[in-house]
């Protein structure tokens, strides 16, 4: 097995830049191989030119091949990132369009509700093809995950593919380190804090400066600041305890509070479809690169390493010990969430790989939250493992979203309706349409 790091879904250029910027910022690695792999020809070219940009920027040597052939990318690789997104702009715009045309509110509708469920059925059968291509190609192989949903994801690799060791990476808990940092005026590299719970929705179980509770002085910040409690997760924190750290805009669509009132829609400034504007603004970004990059300049890079996969490489390649968040299937991690669901901790990470950390019992209403949030995410994965058209239907009766906004009936249409639309981007047995029995 070589150190060759393989991309899957390098044509999400935007991600490839950063993590190969981390990646070549550090100077004690020796010449990397950077496998890029994508089935679309265009995009796969971009993503080699902005590698190569990268490179030039930083002063840094890398073998860069590119691979339209998967199996190719893979064979004897050491470390797999996963950044796909399957169906592209086209299948997010579906995930907003028909949930909106039955009235139901959607910001991010990347990690839960009807357009995380959706996203999920998407992208499970490449999670398998993958796994088991690893499995043949590269079984020492770890695979590093960023793409969503998430919890779902992870979920499902646990059950199909327990012998693939995978990891879900994600910045949430850094960036909310840091912009409560800002808040309260620290350095957020003097802060020292814990958290645990599900992607896009763990909790900050304690923070501290120098052995000191910072959380009464983000109290005092929040009180003497009425645009800060104009924020949905500030409102959570303000009821539940505990700061949650996913952003409000994904916060909102997890929960049965916000999105059904227009008053709180407008009370906390929420976005309905954001992620549609950030999806259409994406694929500018990625138009603008590849003019950029035809007429001989250079992309705009940000040297600043902060994103988990290069550390994690980084820590494997060199045994430099760090300390970061992933996601995991829960063995005993979380003693008050269930056994085998996928959630979110602290891991150590070394030239042995990836640890994660034991963080006992959640806050019993932080808990009790995170459960409403795993019922939609094991109703989806069950629904894959057992090819159940109407386990997908459980998932989204499950969901707060949905269940606090539409009818039961309303919400088994919307599936249909979810399943015609988006067509042959989903597995065979998922594109059949159920009625309730008998």
């Amino acid at each position: 097995m070589t150190n060759a790091i393989c991309f899957i879904g390098a044509g999400s250029v935007e991600f490839t830049r950063d993590l190969v910027a981390d990646l070549l910022g550090f100077d004690d690695l020796d010449v990397l191989e950077l496998r890029l792999h994508d089935i679309n020809e265009d995009r796969l070219d971009t993503a080699r030119g902005v590698t190569e940009s990268v490179m030039r920027q930083l002063g840094r040597r890398a073998t860069v091949t590119t691979h339209l052939d998967r199996r190719e990318a893979l064979d004897g690789a050491r470390f797999v990132i996963n950044i796909v997104q399957v169906g592209g702009l086209a299948a997010t715009k579906t995930d907003f369009a028909v949930p909106s045309s039955f009235g139901l509110k959607q910001t991010i509708a990347d990690t839960l509700g009807i357009g995380g469920i959706f996203r999920a059925l998407r992208t499970f059968p490449l999670l398998k093809s993958l796994a088991d291509d690893m499995a043949e190609l590269c079984p020492d192989a770890l695979l590093l995950n960023y793409t969503n949903p998430m919890a779902m994801n992870i979920g499902y690799l646990s059950h199909v593919a327990p012998c693939i060791t995978a990891f879900g990476l994600c910045h949430s808990v850094y960036w909310t380190v840091v912009g409560l940092s800002e808040v309260m005026g620290i350095p957020h590299d003097e802060v020292s804090w814990r958290s645990a719970g599900v992607n896009h929705q763990a909790w900050m179980l304690s923070m501290e400066r120098d052995g000191h509770d910072l959380y009464p002085l983000l109290d005092e910040k929040i009180r003497n600041d009425p645009e800060l409690q104009r924020r949905t997760r500030v409102d959570m924190y303000r009821r539940l305890g505990y700061y949650p750290t996913e952003s409000s805009e994904h916060s909102s669509e997890y929960l049965a509070w916000y999105l059904q009132h227009p008053e709180e829609i407008e009370r906390l400034r929420l976005p309905i479809d954001e992620y549609v504007t950030i999806s259409e603004e994406n694929v500018h970004t990625f138009e603008e690169t590849k003019r950029t990059l035809a007429a001989g300049g250079d992309i705009e890079i940000d040297t600043e390493a902060t994103e988990y996969a290069p550390q994690v490489i980084h820590s494997v390649l060199t045994g430099t010990k760090r300390r970061i968040q992933v996601n995991t299937a829960n063995t005993g991690l979380i003693t008050n969430l269930p056994t085998g669901s996928p959630v979110e901790v602290t891991a150590s990470v070394d030239e042995l790989g990836v640890h994660p950390w034991y963080m006992g019992a959640l806050p019993p209403q932080c808990a009790a939250l995170n459960r409403s949030f795993l019922n939609v995410a094991e109703l989806t994965v069950h629904a894959a493992i057992t090819e159940d058209p109407r386990a997908i239907r459980h998932a989204a009766m499950l969901d707060p979203n949905a269940a606090s906004t539409l009818t039961v009936d309303a919400i088994w249409n919307l599936c249909d309706a979810m399943v015609a639309a988006h067509g042959e981007l989903l597995p065979e047995w998922a594109r059949v349409s159920v009625a309730p029995s008998p």
